[in-house]
């Protein structure tokens, strides 16, 4: 008798809890205090807002947390503001200095992205266990500086391979405890994504323009031109001006839905950590689109007040259109990583951990 040895797995839904008026009132409040703080609170804001949704998404019924430290991002925060600073007092007074700095910058960049990536995931853990981030300079400088240079003399078309390089090297580079992310994808698939892309923007364009074109030449039809006064092209305006927006936020969420929802497919589909965990999106490009469309459109409404809500909605959306398979040892592997944590090596790195990024 043939006996099955695959690996057993089981699936499980990502949750997220969050509620919008929840989130409303820590939002509110966040800003208020960033403003009469003159953007000092803004550290704190970050985090808070990142330990609620962290601690409202689960896995298997356990709950992401976030770690990070308020100084540590306000600190990164300085040096960024003190750093812009020199950049533009350099641009105005001596601007041969200026252009030293921006080349200067162009080669700290990957530095920057590694330490922002670093401290991303060191702040976040699951289950105890830290996520990490190994990217090295001389890799992330050919990825995110040499390559997209290269792409220009291409007239972009090496644009899909950058990008799937990109964010081939941000999986690969990932790590949970000692076990790393594994990603293995496919250009034709991002050249299928883009290619799309540009297919549905020449359509919507084209669309774009019939849908102007007749409207234009109803208008000109009923109303005589030859007469018409300020009143009545400020009223055409505002008739007028919505509906181009609205064309456009419709482009706009069209092509957002089927490039992310593609790549995000792909990427989860072809990514794992061994012996942990495999990964799943079963969001649509059309779903995708819907939700950017509608975001889009209700915070625009409400002035920025529906960012809260829309900001919740697309937390559950991606968490309800996202599955984990676990391996059947996940759980002994994930105790064993708990168990070799050196506690007095985790304080001594997270001394040097500071928030690079400037968000």
């Amino acid at each position: 008798m043939e006996l099955n040895t695959a690996p057993q797995t089981r699936r499980s839904q990502v949750q997220f809890a969050g509620q919008t008026g929840q989130f409303f009132s820590i939002w509110i409040v966040n800003i208020v205090l960033t403003v009469l703080t003159l953007g000092i609170y803004s550290a704190w804001a970050k985090v808070r807002t990142h330990r609620y949704f962290y601690s409202n998404t689960s896995v298997d019924g356990h709950q992401f947390t976030y770690l990070a430290n308020p100084i540590q991002i306000l600190i990164g925060r300085i040096i960024a503001v003190v750093l812009f600073a020199i950049y533009v007092g350099s641009v105005q007074f001596v601007p041969i200095l200026g252009l030293f700095i921006m080349l200067i910058a162009l080669f700290l960049m990957p530095w920057v992205i590694n330490r922002s990536m670093r401290f991303q995931h060191r702040m976040t853990s699951y289950r105890n266990v830290r996520f990490g981030f190994n990217g090295s300079y001389g890799e992330a400088f050919l990825v995110f500086i040499i390559f997209p240079i290269l792409s220009v003399f291409t007239l972009y078309l090496l644009v899909p391979w950058v990008m799937k390089k990109i964010n081939s090297y941000i999986l690969n580079n990932i790590t949970y405890g000692d076990r790393k992310v594994e990603a293995t994808l496919s250009t034709t698939d991002y050249y299928v994504a883009a290619l799309l892309v540009v297919t549905v923007s020449i359509g919507a364009m084209f669309g774009f323009a019939i849908v102007i074109g007749i409207g234009a030449a109803i208008f000109g039809a009923t109303v005589d031109m030859a007469n018409l006064d300020s009143a009545g092209m400020s009223a055409a305006a505002f008739v007028i001006a919505p509906i181009t927006a609205l064309l456009y936020i419709g482009m706009f969420a069209l092509i957002t839905g089927i490039y992310q929802a593609r790549i995000r497919a792909h990427n989860f589909a072809n990514s794992e950590i061994k012996d942990v965990a495999k990964f799943e999106s079963t969001i649509t490009e059309m779903q995708f689109a819907r939700l950017v469309f509608f975001n889009l459109i209700a915070i625009g409404l409400s002035l920025g007040l529906a960012y809260p809500w829309a900001k919740i909605r697309a937390a559950r959306y991606f968490a309800n259109g996202t599955f984990v398979e676990i391996h059947e040892n996940a759980d002994n592997v994930i105790d064993d990583m708990t168990s070799d944590q050196s506690a007095i090596g985790e304080e001594i790195a997270e001394v040097f951990d500071l928030d690079i990024a400037i968000t």
